[in-house]
């Protein structure tokens, strides 16, 4: 996942802020964000805070078989891992170009300037040495990813306590942290990474820049340094030409800077120390002290329970009646049902029994309206009973009018001819 770029409203007013020597966090253009050391429970387990971005150093170690060109010496490895946790733009168990170059800047910084007397990680020459494994896990990321890890990875380094071993013969014993007092490593110096960027081609400077800044600046400087004024390793990013002046004042910033962060983690383990042998709480336990534990915790509001059956009483004296319970009318609204207890089920039954019951009533009135006869029409039903002829009804439902055709007999009278022709003529004249 991508991380959303930054509109050119939030480019340019970064940039136009830098100008005027303003930051987002209102610091100076030198200044550092706090930062905050704490150690694990555990040796070799550190927490850095530098502002929001946030680190965690790990270090262990294992017994392995040394290098052939090098078998006197243990060996150091590093690792940082970027987690998802820290950034959506991180991907799980996928190495990115960000997590390739801190991982190399960190072996230049740690490993090639000896800063660790590697040589006394050797148990048995050409057996047994020493692997040093520090692994730096990024817990948040807001920017300076550099200088949080080369921090958490040296102090966990200064923390770090290998068992103590013990060689008979061939045979090489290590011992518990309850049997014998674990040994700390030779560390000659401490070196740390302080970064600078450059915006508008190195215009302008800014000592530790935050996410928002490394996204709009031109160029990253990274300088590995000791508080002996001794530079370590050197690093240049982005593609500008950075002039001699430029590197001598960043080196002259980050002198003063390191040797700032290395007091502060001599306090910091000299703390740790004091805690552990006293035996009070030390490491993580320290680190969250209960006063400020939030998720948990709820506002106390004083009560006073004096005399509360007396009151109780007057409140429920002075109370009013309660009204008795009635059951809901059943309201019936068109295309609205009820379901309940004591209701009555309406949905869209009543609709249907209208519906039913209509239907009924036209059948009734159309069989009513069949079943009714005219007194003209009760005369001649009596005449064809009479003449005992077949009767052929035609009805006009306009006029509402009835013709009644008698066929013709061969044994019929002349008489009778005459009135069915007179009565033909009538119905004529009527029509």
């Amino acid at each position: 996942m991508k991380d959303t770029p930054l509109s050119n409203c939030e480019r340019d007013f970064l940039l136009k802020a830098i100008q005027e020597k303003k930051r987002l966090d209102g610091r100076q253009t030198y200044d550092y964000r706090k930062i905050k050391i704490t150690f694990g429970t555990d040796y070799g387990s550190c927490f850095v805070d530098l502002g929001k971005t946030r680190v965690m150093g790990q270090v262990s170690c294992e017994l392995v078989a040394p290098k052939e060109n090098r078998p006197n010496e243990g060996i150091m490895f590093f690792n940082i891992e970027l987690s998802p946790m820290a950034s959506p733009a991180f991907e799980q168990g996928r190495q990115s170009e960000l997590s390739v170059k801190l991982n190399r800047q960190l072996e230049r910084c740690l490993r090639n300037s000896k800063c660790i007397d590697t040589e006394s990680l050797c148990v048995v020459s050409g057996e047994k040495v020493w692997k040093i494994r520090v692994d730096v896990h990024l817990l948040n990321h807001d920017g300076n990813l550099m200088d949080a890890a080369s921090i958490a990875a040296i102090s966990a380094l200064c923390h770090f306590r290998r068992p103590d071993v013990s060689i008979q013969g061939d045979e090489v014993t290590v011992y518990s942290q309850e049997e014998r007092d674990p040994i700390p490593l030779s560390i000659y110096h401490m070196p740390i990474s302080v970064s600078f960027s450059f915006f508008q081609q190195g215009t302008y400077l800014l000592v530790d820049p935050c996410e928002r800044e490394e996204r709009v600046m031109d160029g990253l400087l990274m300088i590995a340094m000791n508080k002996h004024r001794e530079i370590c390793s050197i690093q240049s990013s982005g593609g500008i030409m950075l002039l001699k002046d430029q590197v001598m004042r960043c080196s002259k910033i980050a002198s003063v800077k390191v040797s700032e962060i290395t007091e502060l983690i001599g306090k910091a383990l000299e703390n740790d120390k004091k805690a552990r042998k006293a035996g009070g709480r030390c490491g993580f336990a320290e680190s969250i002290p209960l006063e400020r534990i939030t998720a948990l915790k709820m506002d106390e509001t004083p009560m006073e329970i004096m005399h509360v059956t007396e009151r109780a009483n007057d409140i429920v004296q002075k109370a009013e009646v309660p009204p008795q319970m009635v059951q809901s009318p059943v309201v019936p609204v068109p295309g609205v049902g009820q379901v309940g207890q004591g209701l009555q089920n309406t949905w869209g039954l009543e609709e249907e029994e209208e519906e039913e019951d209509e239907n009924e009533g036209s059948d009734n009135s159309a069989e009513e309206q069949e079943g009714r006869v005219s007194p003209m029409e009760e005369e001649k039903y009596e005449k064809e009973e009479r003449d005992g002829g077949d009767v052929v009804e035609i009805s006009d439902s306009e006029e509402e009018e009835v013709v009644i055709l008698h066929p013709e007999k061969p044994d019929q009278d002349p008489k009778n001819t005459e009135s069915s022709l007179h009565q033909k003529a009538s119905n004529k004249k009527r029509q």
